[in-house]
């Protein structure tokens, strides 16, 4: 078996587990974990076409089974993925021409390392500001406004950035299953946006998507974060089909990957019920940027010479996201036992 998927027993082993991790990310946030595939894949030695197919393929799998967890629970708005889904399949091929067209130059793992350190910062850095802010001002209101339904209820909280973009009504303007507005014009943007870094970087482009579809297009929460799944299905499944056209996708790869996430979704996308978001997002937030700082030493370390850079860059990037699949766990557990103990009394 281990011969025909052309990895060692380790080496399939090490990526069941991280495999699991990422499921736990992306069932849980709705973004987490492809951002981290392909840097491992990089600091181990695979070229970046080949990190990227691989990388968006498991996207793809694991997104179906994350999706189907929160369609459970009523989370996925359809309409919307299916608008953002032509700005997607065009960004995803711009970005993967991009990829094989510096990969004729030779600098496509430069290029793609760089991109990743400045995006990984960029993004945990606005995580962990707004967790930061968001215990601050726990209580005394959090800059963000509640909508309203067109019968008058309210919804979860949407950031005021996106009430306020949702007041220029810039037609065609759609409705949404929510029965919130959204310009289409917006729409396709962050479709176009998503798909873009998607097909470039070899993500689902969820850790983008999901604050994207929060702090632009304007759902609630819940709502963002199973449409990003959702979102992510159909990002996997362009790109694997880009890059599978190219016969540059690793199947053993992909198949170790794939058992593990297959766990760690369903794991991650049951937390969400029980574990309060903003009690792991600083968490979060922290792990990106150690995890920028994982693929800057494995650029130095190509850079410079230096194996033992890519040693410290690979334990760096999984001990980060172990930690926090564990913390994810942990307060799942908690929260679990909590509930067993208030049962009998209620």
């Amino acid at each position: 078996m281990f011969g025909l998927l052309g990895l060692s027993p380790g080496l399939f082993g090490l990526f069941v587990v991280f495999g699991f991790m990422v499921g736990v990310f992306f069932g849980f946030f709705g973004m987490g974990g492809s951002f981290l595939v392909t840097p491992a894949l990089l600091i181990l030695g695979y070229p970046a076409p080949v990190a990227i197919g691989s990388s968006m393929t498991f996207v793809f799998g694991t997104a179906v089974i994350a999706t189907l967890k929160h369609h459970d629970a009523g989370q996925v708005d359809y309409r919307l993925g299916g608008l953002m889904f032509v700005g997607i399949t065009v960004g995803i091929e711009l970005g993967s021409r991009l990829v094989f067209g510096l990969e004729v130059l030779g600098i496509a793992e430069a290029v793609v390392g760089a991109a990743y350190v400045v995006l990984l910062a960029a993004i945990g850095a606005l995580f962990t500001r707004s967790a930061m802010a968001d215990e601050e001002d726990d209580g005394a209101g959090d800059g963000r406004e509640r909508a309203t339904e067109s019968d008058g209820s309210e919804r979860d909280d949407v950031p005021a950035i996106a009430k306020r973009i949702q007041s220029y009504e810039i037609p065609p303007m759609m409705t949404l299953s929510d029965g919130s507005r959204a310009s289409l014009w917006t729409i396709s943007g962050v479709g176009g946006g998503v798909g873009l870094v998607s097909g470039f970087l070899g993500v689902g482009g969820g850790f983008v998507r999901m604050p994207a579809i929060y702090y632009v297009v304007g759902t609630s929460l819940a709502a963002a974060v199973g449409t990003s799944l959702f979102g992510g299905l159909m990002s996997g499944a362009v790109g694997a089909f880009t890059y599978g056209r190219a016969g540059v996708i690793d199947l053993g790869v992909v198949t170790a990957l794939l058992l593990g996430s297959a766990l760690g979704a369903r794991i991650g996308s049951g937390a969400t019920a029980y574990v309060d978001e903003d009690d792991v997002t600083i968490y979060f937030g922290v792990m990106l940027l150690l995890a920028s700082l994982a693929v800057a030493l494995g650029e130095a370390a190509t850079w410079l010479s230096m194996p033992v850079f890519d040693r410290i860059s690979f334990v760096l990037l999984v001990g980060s996201a172990l930690f926090v699949c564990a913390v994810i766990l942990y307060h799942g557990v908690l929260a679990v036992r909590d509930e067993r103990r208030s049962a009998p009394s209620a």
